[in-house]
């Protein structure tokens, strides 16, 4: 049962370019926004559609290679990871929050 613990899986378009982090060490990093679409109707029967966004962070370096390599702007991707928090203090002391994606697995499903 472990295994189905803190999983996340996510079809939907990257929202930018991947941003590479080059670490001293020589590890990368990709980090990306993409957006996945829910739609359902109002209590008057019209259609509304939404998209939610969601910041992933990619560290398993052959998988940094391929999203570095192929993965563009605009592309459909189905993303399997799980979902962390962290939080940082900016200049003026205000505390910051962010929920991410932490990708181990992605697989890309076609062009824009």
């Amino acid at each position: 049962m472990n295994a189905l613990r803190n999983k996340v899986q996510l079809i939907g378009r990257l929202g930018q370019d991947p941003e590479i982090v080059t670490f001293a060490d020589g590890n990368k990093m990709a980090k990306f926004s993409m957006a996945t679409d829910d739609s359902y109707k109002d209590k008057d029967g019209k259609k509304v559609e939404r998209a939610y966004w969601h910041n992933v962070v990619v560290k398993r370096q052959g998988l940094v290679n391929v999203v570095e390599t192929y993965i563009t702007k605009g592309q459909e991707i189905v993303i399997e990871g799980k979902l962390t928090n962290r939080s940082w203090d900016d200049k003026e002391g205000n505390k910051h929050y962010i929920t991410e994606v932490f990708c181990n697995e992605l697989v890309m499903l076609g062009g824009k």
